[in-house]
């Protein structure tokens, strides 16, 4: 008689003593396809509540033993790598590097996969927080803003629009942590960071005219405070305001993609752009044709571009006031100024000082108002601006 023996059973090992250890490899570039494989099977044994086999609880320990290290690059100094290697100072960590923009790179892959990522979490914030003001998700690792990886490639003479396109990300993140004030100025050679998360990046010391008007305003908005070291050595790096998921206004990119003038101050708020407003003072709806800059009583007011003065003196409306024209039939005003610095007929170059900042004429404060006109009509200056 044939007799069947039982098989004992398997010994199993619970799915959470070994989610901590999957976790901590989520960002490893040699072994993201089979992280994302083990992590998306725990999901699925989670949630019908069975058992984890002994096989996934081999794989997960190899992965928790030899993950390749790479930076938690959130809220801490992070270099940039220097080109042969060197000058990083010890215990902190180089950027991931990608050396092709090209999918045979493992590091490009990771880099991809994580943009990947991100963009599904601000969906998904989004989804979840409709409501302006309202608090970003918990992730497993922190908030939202915890998600941000930064790489690091070196160029190979492309351009910023071209780079966005291939790497998946708005050249708005891409310029505002790189620091470039207008697509033309961009190095084509050289470490240029790479952000796996879309965004802006505004810095707390702004240097450059996109970066005081993104500055004044994104003022008040929330964020998160991040710290990174262009050159990659120790000492003290530079501090972002990161904005998950934000993009440039139509101001902000009209200034940032055209060349024109320059603007009229070093620093400023911005308080009243171009178009219809509410005027402060009188309390009617009238089409606004400048901008509003405000800055401290006395501030240096400069030509935003070469051209003559054609006329200054003082109005009930705009005040003390200065106008130049320009070639292509341009003419820019400085108006509400507490005093002028310049005279009739002066011819003046982009930069040159002509006056400064009052609160004269139909005015609320210490600012100025810039207008740009072309053959006598009011054109919107933050697309001229640079």
């Amino acid at each position: 008689m044939n007799v069947r023996r039982r098989q004992s059973p398997k010994k199993r090992t619970p799915v959470g003593s070994i989610l901590t250890n999957v976790r901590t490899v989520a960002h490893a570039p040699r072994f993201a396809l089979p992280t994302q494989f083990l992590k998306n099977k725990i999901r699925k044994l989670q949630g019908g509540g069975k058992e984890f086999s002994l096989p996934f609880f081999i794989l997960a320990l190899f992965f928790a033993f030899y993950p390749p290290a790479l930076p938690a690059v959130f809220g801490q100094d992070i270099p940039a790598p220097s080109p042969d290697g060197a000058g990083e100072p010890r215990g902190q960590p180089a950027f991931p590097l990608i050396t092709r923009l090209d999918p045979g790179d493992g590091v490009f892959r990771q880099y991809l996969a994580d943009v990947e990522t991100a963009r599904l979490l601000l969906f998904s914030r989004r989804r979840s927080s409709p409501l302006q003001g309202a608090e970003e998700p918990e992730l497993p690792g922190g908030t939202l803003g915890e998600a941000l990886t930064i790489y690091a490639y070196r160029l190979r003479g492309e351009d910023l629009l071209s780079l966005a396109a291939r790497c998946n990300v708005p050249y708005a993140a891409l310029a505002t942590l790189n620091r470039i004030p207008h697509p033309q100025e961009m190095a084509r050679e050289g470490v240029f960071l790479l952000p796996s998360m879309p965004g802006l990046f505004v810095p707390e010391e702004p240097e450059t005219d996109l970066e005081r008007l993104l500055r004044s305003s994104r003022d008040g908005e929330g964020g998160a405070v991040i710290t990174v070291r262009h050159d990659g050595k120790s000492g003290e790096g530079q501090r972002f305001l990161f904005l998950p998921g934000a993009e440039f206004t139509a101001t902000e990119r009209a200034f940032f993609l055209t060349r024109g003038f320059r603007f009229p101050l070093k620093a400023y708020r911005l308080t009243s752009g171009f178009g219809p407003r509410i005027n402060p003072v009188t309390g009617n709806l009238r089409n606004h044709q400048g901008l509003d800059l405000a800055a401290p009583m006395g501030t240096e007011v400069y030509a935003a571009r070469d051209g003559t003065v054609t006329d200054i003196g003082e109005d009930s409306i705009y005040g003390k006031y200065v106008i130049i024209r320009h070639k292509d039939n341009w003419t820019s005003l400085y108006g509400h100024l507490s005093e002028i610095n310049t005279a009739l007929r002066r011819d003046v170059q982009s930069g040159t000082l002509i006056g400064r900042v009052g609160s004269t004429g139909q005015s609320t404060g210490p600012h100025l108002h810039f207008e740009l006109r072309q053959h006598g009509k009011a054109q919107d200056p933050g697309r001229l601006l640079f």
